[in-house]
């Protein structure tokens, strides 16, 4: 998706946030109606019925009326999609959304005629949003044409945004047959088996002080007071800032690596199990949990997800996912697998051949290595394959 930033007037904004009530009001209550079923009980009412129900409920109550049909037909939509995802495994059952958490609402037509983008100068546009008129855009980049519908978001720092649903061609491969292995960890947010290093950007010294004084006082703060409103406000813009860093870093990296590398390694990593709470049950709870919770904090922070998601959008095809195991264990130059060969965070020293280099490095090059014999297995030798730059040994001293 294109996306673009919102600066919509006072009076504007209080019209998109109706949207956003009413788009939430109907999704919760098909949330509703289908949390009420149970086995042995009549199916719950489908897309059909809620839209004949939908159109009832518009003609008893003025208010909901008075919004969008449009907004408020394309939540239902939006939920029966949401649905079909649940059934098909693919994601999770769909939640109830909450007022200030789940802001937002969803556009479909034809443009031109349901909705229109028109430029006004090199850094302002507009957007016309039904029931609420043309709203001002900020122009970073063109509306893509083949666009047939958009978004329109608030977060929590108070920023609108809208994004036009659009499918971006893939980054071509640039054809040398060169392959890369992409280590990711918490120290070092991405290791390539090229020797880079790169580290995903967050909060500098003095934004991070900050933070911590504004989450003391919002642990002081009295609930549903003006002050407490005003202090998460405040954590929410700094954390937004966070966010757009990392979000920022993650496209500029995974654009580079597509244009630089034909075949793109990973670890096949399970994040969501891996960033699990361990806070456990009362009758059986977890241990070192602050401990843990710190180390999903990191991992988010490093965007594993993130990474490897846009990978595949700019280079599909071309992403190999390799089983983790033993990656960091592993000499990269014979072959030896040995825990105590990573003598830290950043070291690794073969107990074998003596090679020696980064950690991250070395497992990023493992990471290549397997890669290569996974593509060579499914299909075979062919000219132009991936080119593996083998590492040279490093002899260390005895004394060192």
């Amino acid at each position: 998706m294109s996306r673009f930033r919102l600066q919509p007037t006072p009076a504007q904004e209080q019209a998109l946030l109706e949207h956003c009530a009413h788009a939430r009001f109907v999704w919760n209550l098909a949330v509703e109606q289908h949390s009420h079923w149970r086995p042995g009980r009549a199916g719950a009412p489908g897309y059909a019925e809620q839209s004949r129900q939908l159109t009832e409920a518009r003609a008893a109550f003025p208010w909901l009326a008075a919004g969008s049909q449009t907004v408020q037909q394309q939540a239902l939509r939006d939920f029966a999609r949401a649905m079909a995802n649940f059934f098909d495994g693919t994601h999770g059952r769909p939640s109830w959304r909450k007022a200030g958490r789940h802001e937002g609402f969803r556009i479909v037509g034809v443009r031109g005629r349901h909705w229109a983008v028109r430029r006004l100068s090199r850094r302002v546009g507009e957007v016309r949003i039904p029931k609420v008129g043309w709203v001002r855009v900020r122009w970073s980049r063109p509306v893509p044409e083949g666009a047939k519908s958009f978004r329109v978001t608030r977060d929590r720092a108070g920023r609108w945004h809208v994004a036009f649903a659009a499918i971006p061609a893939p980054i071509p491969a640039p054809g040398t047959g060169e392959a890369v292995g992409v280590d990711r960890g918490v120290a070092v947010s991405a290791a390539l088996s090229t020797g880079e290093l790169l580290t995903a950007p967050t909060l500098r010294e003095t934004e991070q002080a900050r933070l911590r004084r504004l989450q003391r006082k919002l642990a002081r703060a009295r609930r549903g007071s003006a002050r407490r409103a005003k202090v998460k406000a405040a954590i929410a813009r700094l954390k937004a800032r966070e966010a757009d860093r990392r979000k920022d870093w993650v496209e500029k990296t995974s654009t580079g690596l597509a244009r630089r590398f034909d075949v793109i390694a990973v670890e096949d990593l399970n994040i969501s199990a891996m960033t699990r709470s361990a806070r456990g049950t009362v009758e059986a709870p977890g241990r070192n949990v602050r401990a843990k919770a710190g180390l999903n904090r990191c991992i988010l922070a490093s965007g594993w997800g993130q990474m490897a998601e846009r990978l595949e959008h700019k280079a599909p095809g071309r992403v190999v996912k390799v089983n983790p195991a033993f990656t960091s264990q592993r000499c990269s130059a014979c072959g030896t697998v040995e825990r105590n060969s990573r003598e830290s965070q950043a070291l690794f020293r073969c107990r074998s051949c003596g090679y020696a280099d980064h950690a991250d490095v070395n497992a990023a090059r493992n990471i290549e290595l397997a890669a290569g014999r996974a593509v060579s297995a499914r299909e075979g030798p062919r000219d132009g394959g991936p080119v593996h730059r083998e590492p040279q040994p490093v002899l260390l001293s005895t004394q060192s």
